[in-house]
């Protein structure tokens, strides 16, 4: 059994033991799946952008494709000497689980696999497959705890030379999300809004993240869960026009995504869709109970996955091309409400 704890997976990727050429890094946070993916891939020499060593496959296409994983490790690189697959949106799949179980026992020559998956449960197909394989490796992923954001906190500031006030690091992380990469899209943006001072005070906290209107964040989320098109143009515009950040949008409709992929996990083990909304943690609002259970039974898991994907694309372009942030953010989020009007 090849597997970490998860306060153990920062270190084992700083310098990884063993060969494993099956690697599953899975969690309910995003964010920090695919920095530690992004990470591992680097670690392990690939050129994240060279397409003759590394194809990107999404969990989906391999469930409706059972022999195509095994295919794909064992075809030999034309152009290179080793060659990386790498697999997103992995969840409760079981003829992955079954092809990642037939990998681990043999292993291909020359080929890493690397798995992205979601919040697995012990015993999950593709979770166990990893686990119980000596070829394979997992690596757990939860949400950032408070020492953890304090330690992405010191990360980032002391990139930019900055130092934080303790007033001023306590309301900053009240502010944050439990998504590792929306969790520093934010952070940078306030280093960037200190800019030319050597210490974040207070003031900077609260002139960057602003006064978050939960009314409003709450209505543009449920318009795009539900489809409404015309009801998120109007909810995004008056959260923009009132001066808010639309990155602070995309953070709260990615933590409802990210609950919402645990509520249609309960869902398809067996729970009804008001009976796993009353129980959610957090508890959701009562005025929006109905609103997220129509969601849950709308939302098919791979839709899920396609739009938490969307979603941290997002967070990474508004991070690299700040200047776009508004247009980005709302192409992103206007094609999820499309989306969830074609589920509709």
């Amino acid at each position: 059994m090849a597997q970490k704890k998860a306060h153990e997976v920062d270190g084992w990727l700083a310098r990884p033991q063993g060969a494993f050429p099956i690697v599953l890094i899975y969690g309910p946070d995003r964010g920090l799946v695919s920095e530690r993916a992004t990470l591992y891939a680097r670690k392990a020499g690939f050129q994240l952008d060279d397409p003759f060593s590394v194809t990107r496959l999404d969990a989906g296409e391999l469930e409706n494709d059972p022999g195509r994983l095994v295919d794909e490790a064992n075809t030999v690189a034309m152009f290179a000497d080793r060659r990386l697959i790498w697999i997103k949106g992995a969840g409760s799949h079981k003829a992955l689980g079954a092809s990642l179980k037939d990998l681990c026992a043999t292993p291909p020559a020359s080929t890493l696999i690397l798995v992205e998956g979601g919040d697995l449960k012990k015993g999950a197909p593709v979770r166990a497959a990893v686990e119980q394989g000596s070829a394979g490796m997992a690596l757990p992923c939860y949400v950032d705890q408070a020492r953890a954001i304090d330690g992405v906190i010191d990360e980032v500031l002391a990139r930019d030379g900055l130092t934080i006030a303790p007033e001023a690091r306590q309301a900053l992380k009240s502010s944050l999300g439990g998504d590792r990469l929306a969790t520093r899209s934010e952070i940078d943006k306030l280093a960037l809004y200190a800019r030319g001072d050597s210490r974040i005070e207070i003031a900077h906290v609260t002139g960057i993240v602003g006064d978050v209107s939960a009314k409003s964040l709450d209505d543009a989320t449920d318009a795009i869960l539900a489809g409404d098109i015309a009801g998120f143009d109007r909810a995004f515009s008056g959260w923009v026009n009132a001066g808010n950040a639309p990155f602070q949008l995309v953070s709260a409709v990615m933590r409802q995504f990210q609950q919402l992929e645990l509520l249609r996990t309960a869902v398809d083990g067996g729970s009804s869709a008001s009976g796993a909304v009353t129980a959610a943690r957090p508890p959701v609002f009562f005025s929006r109970r109905s609103n997220v259970e129509r969601a849950v039974q709308r939302w098919t898991p791979s839709a899920i996955a396609r739009g938490l994907e969307r979603l941290q694309s997002t967070v990474l372009a508004m991070r690299t091309r700040s200047q776009l942030e508004e247009p980005t953010a709302r192409q992103a989020m206007l094609a999820l409400a499309i989306e969830a009007r074609r589920l509709r």
